[in-house]
């Protein structure tokens, strides 16, 4: 079992913590290979080729954000099994998880590449970009079954307990990113639609490596190729456990992606604004989506072990680590939004842009330690109805309706827009305060 984690015994804050450094790393490193395509864009591209990315990235995130969070269906099928020590059933879980995502894969990967031009209308990219979109989104859908294989992996072993096969993998997979950004962006001209197959390239690069490295990996059950075949019962429990988790995200995707459609609206430097701002915050938020997915693990384990008092005790130190991330990235967002917008861009008007929205997203940085931490927590302990119902009433009952009435007023403010997120955000947190004191209501009863 070496590499796998057994959350059930011993201490919590420590082994806790090895755990999320290499998910930590691993999220940054994909944050990276995700900012490297706007970086390059941006540096050796012009303002269209930089909304072009930051629309069509976006589009994809949702779409990827969608399966992984299905995957998760997964993570948490396997955590328990291996908290109730049934090793015996994660190579079934395993094989039929693979070949049920294969199916998805495919199916995305003809439809997206037909529905980009529509993408595109639906997003309001500004006529500018919009042939460069268009290709963008063609381009990443047509790898769909790379970019899902390469999220299925990571998922398989978080299940395990194991997060740093997964950090090598996306360190592959940045560093390959960037080679095919400098070579197809800044050497060969390609605009936005390099940045995208690179970006594809290089997860497809990473999925070879993993799959190299699983054949070498000594795991805690037995797994063989009979395995790979659809089991009913094992898909209906990923689909049971996923499908709130994955509609929530999806969800909560398209509310940000009406907000960009909005943002878009006001013009191409607003647009590549906030297109530069979701790249900075891809990694101010790192911690508490570590944090998320490390509670996913740890409490699903706990849970499947009966030992629920230590899932409690992994809550509570997750929100205070997290918290004193927060705080930190709260300052530099907040105050010096310009300098890591700067990063991005050479365009002073999108520097500006971007700054003025981050100020918002620095607000938000201490409120998301709180959410991310019970969304793992309730995703570990099998509530999973909950954290859907919660995420969206805290993105249309909030995020979208906010984000819309402040882009009504004049002058148009990228920071009143940005305000809508934070706003969502402490909804959600009150909700999901309220549903803790109600289990833990019942369990004393």
């Amino acid at each position: 079992m070496r590499g796998n984690r057994d959350f059930t015994e011993g201490k919590i804050l420590g082994p806790l913590l090895l755990f999320v450094l290499p998910v930590l790393f691993a999220l940054f490193l994909q944050a990276m290979y995700g900012a490297v395509d706007l970086l390059v864009v941006g540096k050796f591209a012009g303002s269209e080729d930089v909304s072009a990315v930051s629309t069509g990235s976006q589009i994809m995130m949702t779409v990827t954000n969608l399966v992984s969070s299905l995957a998760m269906g997964l993570t948490i099928f396997l955590g328990q099994k291996i908290g109730e020590k049934d090793h015996e059933a994660g190579g079934r879980i395993i094989g039929s998880g693979i070949v049920f995502f294969l199916l998805v894969g495919v199916l995305l990967t003809f439809v997206i590449p037909l529905a980009a031009p529509a993408l595109a209308n639906v997003m309001h990219a500004p006529a500018e970009a919009y042939d460069r979109t268009v290709s963008y989104i063609r381009i990443c859908g047509a790898g769909s079954i790379v970019i899902i294989g390469y999220n299925l992996i990571g998922s398989i072993f978080r299940g395990l307990g194991d997060s740093r096969t997964p950090l090598v993998t996306v360190f592959v997979a940045c560093v390959c990113n960037i080679a095919g950004d400098l070579f197809l962006v800044e050497g060969l001209k390609m605009g936005a639609s390099g940045a995208a197959v690179a970006t594809v390239f290089a997860q497809l690069v990473s999925v070879v490596i993993s799959l190299l490295m699983i054949r070498r990996k000594t795991l805690p059950f037995a797994f063989d190729r009979k395995y790979l075949r659809l089991n009913g019962g094992i898909i209906r429990k990923i689909v049971f456990l996923g499908t709130p988790i994955a509609l929530q995200d999806l969800l909560v995707g398209i509310s940000f992606l009406v907000i960009l459609a909005i943002v878009n609206g006001l013009g191409l430097i607003a647009s590549a604004g906030v297109g530069v701002a979701e790249k900075v915050c891809a990694f101010i938020m790192l911690v508490p989506a570590a944090f998320m997915q490390a509670m996913s693990a740890f409490v699903a384990q706990n849970r499947g072990a009966g030992k629920i008092g230590r899932a409690y005790q992994g809550l509570r130190y997750a929100i205070g680590v997290s918290v004193l991330f927060g705080v930190v990235m709260f300052f530099l967002a907040f105050f010096h939004g310009d300098m890591l917008s700067h990063i991005f861009s050479n365009d002073a008007d999108v520097i500006a842009a971007s700054a003025d929205y981050l100020k918002a997203y620095a607000i938000d940085c201490l409120l998301t330690c709180f959410l991310f931490c019970f969304i793992g927590f309730y995703n570990g302990m099998e509530y999973t109805r909950f954290v859907m119902i919660q995420g969206i009433v805290g993105a249309f009952c909030v995020r979208v309706p906010v984000s819309f009435l402040m882009s009504r007023l004049e002058p148009a403010s990228l920071f009143r827009i940005g305000l809508a997120t934070p706003c969502s955000t402490v909804l959600q947190i009150l909700l999901c305060g309220l549903f803790l004191l109600r289990i833990r209501g019942k369990k004393k009863t």
